[in-house]
């Protein structure tokens, strides 16, 4: 999970993409960077960190240009150093910067191809740097002095024949334009759009709408799954789609958790998206537990919020914020390790002990992970004074691991995996636990785009879409994501000394 953006503009384009990554900033606080072009000179800072804590003024005075690309990382691959932070960037052709959103599936196949048949290194273990010398080679087959768009899309179409899994990617070719991908798939989410100024049209491309609607970009539309969107430097616009076979299959866990509620992803107001979950969940809760006894609500903060008010107004039970968050704290995706986990729900919670003192109380969260998080907080739940817990999922069990760009766990460590929702209630301490069903989960999200037939529901069912995901993939990612793998990667980083923040979730 990472966020990308890339400006198109006629003047110089630093400030704007520093707000477009603080409003993208949900989707990685792991690490952040920016490239601007001036012309045939580009000019890049990446670190690891937060926007504000990367960017200083004495960085963005020295990102000139008028056409640039940035990006937030969340890591995908267990491990966070500053060598890995994104853009990428190699000399030929004509010099190209890529940031990237998702996962190769077949990026060691595709590591060996770039060294053996195509004769190019790879300096990073990250699959984007795979991607942007993919990207590179198949432009490099034209082998002309200047690209047309036809050349950028032939070379979009050789990445789509060559790379698997999710992805959403920005390349900048230096002097020339900015190009915008999106796998055949869909899986990860790209739009794109434009707004008027006094010197003529600016473009922007990015991961979600929201980081468009707050710099005054008008939204002109999602890229479809294949497609390229080519914006030349001088403001040219082309697209044309570049996949054979595509076919939609966005990840349903954005609108379960990834992105902001006032995002619209492929059509869909991912806000009204988790109203409906909330709707679906209350009408479960009325059947399986007509006389469920439950005095109020309360959401953990915050993407659970949206779904939680609209589950109360249609159980017709109070809908109370029993938790104060501490707005310091970064998403439980980013904490390293299961103790630090721990120690940081009890620093980013806070219960309010009048709303639970005596009350039989649900508490709703997005989602249900590792089981670390809900643990917790339903013992704080308890230390308030609640007389019982109940607990209220608005996504499905995840039993599986993902594998196009979120880092979540392996699959021994998804609380659901291999066991009965009793035995999770159980696990966690709530006194009764509900998840969504995953055909009202995808009611819920399609109803807000009734042309989407299919979402990448992996996590919740193993149906990877792609089709290219086996035991022995899953295997490799068991063996890397796992705890004590990742803890040996911290100790590896350290002795090298490099920062690492490796990123799971909750």
């Amino acid at each position: 999970m990472c966020g990308i953006v890339g400006i198109v503009g006629k003047s110089n384009v630093n400030q704007a993409l520093y707000d477009a990554l603080t409003v993208l900033q949900h989707r990685g606080q792991d690490a952040a960077g920016i490239v601007t072009c001036d012309r045939d000179r580009l000019f890049l800072r990446k670190e690891n960190g937060l926007v504000r804590d990367v960017f200083h003024q004495r960085h963005m005075q020295r990102l000139v240009g008028t056409m640039g690309l940035g990006h937030v990382r969340y890591p995908t691959a267990g491990s966070s150093t500053s060598a890995e932070a994104q853009p990428f960037y190699v000399n030929s052709p004509y010099g190209i910067t890529l940031a990237h959103n998702g996962n190769l599936t077949n990026v060691e196949q595709l590591s060996k191809e770039l060294y053996e048949a195509d004769l190019r290194h790879v300096n990073t273990n990250s699959d984007s740097e795979v991607l942007l010398n993919v990207f590179a080679h198949e432009l490099a087959r034209e082998r002309k002095l200047r690209p047309t768009e036809e050349d950028i899309f032939k070379a979009v179409r050789g990445v789509h024949e060559r790379c698997r899994g999710g992805y959403a990617a920005l390349a900048m070719v230096t002097g020339y334009g900015l190009v915008g991908f999106r796998d055949p798939n869909g899986i990860r989410p790209i739009v794109y759009g434009k707004r008027e100024t006094d010197e003529g049209t600016e473009y922007m491309v990015a991961s979600e709408s929201v980081a468009l609607d707050a710099l005054g970009f008008e939204v002109i539309r999602d890229l479809a799954p294949g497609e390229a969107v080519y914006i030349t430097e001088d403001g040219r616009i082309f697209t044309r789609q570049c996949a054979d076979n595509p076919k939609y299959a966005p990840c349903i866990f954005e609108h379960v958790y990834l992105a902001r509620p006032d995002s619209i992803i492929d059509g869909i107001l991912v806000y009204k998206a988790r109203l409906r979950m909330g709707e679906k969940l209350a009408e479960k809760i009325l059947r399986e537990r007509p006389d469920h006894g439950i005095d109020v609500v309360i959401p953990i903060p915050d993407t659970s919020r949206t779904s939680a008010v609209e589950l109360a107004n249609r159980l017709g039970v109070k809908f109370r914020e029993g938790f104060v968050k501490n707005r310091y704290i970064g998403r439980t995706f980013i904490m390293p390790g299961q103790a630090a986990r721990k120690k940081s729900v009890r620093q980013k919670l806070n219960a309010i002990e009048l709303e639970f003192r005596g009350k039989n109380v649900l508490l709703v969260d997005d989602s249900i992970v590792r089981g670390t998080t809900c643990r917790q907080i339903i013992q704080m739940a308890r230390e308030a004074g609640a007389k019982n817990v109940y607990f209220c999922s608005a996504a499905p069990e995840v039993r599986y691991p993902n594998v196009y760009g979120i880092d979540m766990p392996s699959a021994h460590e998804l609380i659901a995996h291999n066991r009965t929702v009793d035995e999770v209630a159980e696990l966690i301490g709530a006194d009764w636990l509900i998840y969504q069903d995953l055909g009202d989960l995808v009611d819920a999200v399609r109803e807000g785009n009734p042309a989407i037939t299919q979402f990448d529901c992996s996590v919740f069912d193993g149906n990877y879409v792609t089709g290219d995901v086996n035991e022995f993939y899953l295997g490799q990612i068991e063996r890397s994501r796992n705890d004590a793998a990742r803890s040996m990667v911290n100790v590896d980083n350290e002795v090298m000394g490099l920062h690492n923040d490796g990123g799971e979730p909750k």
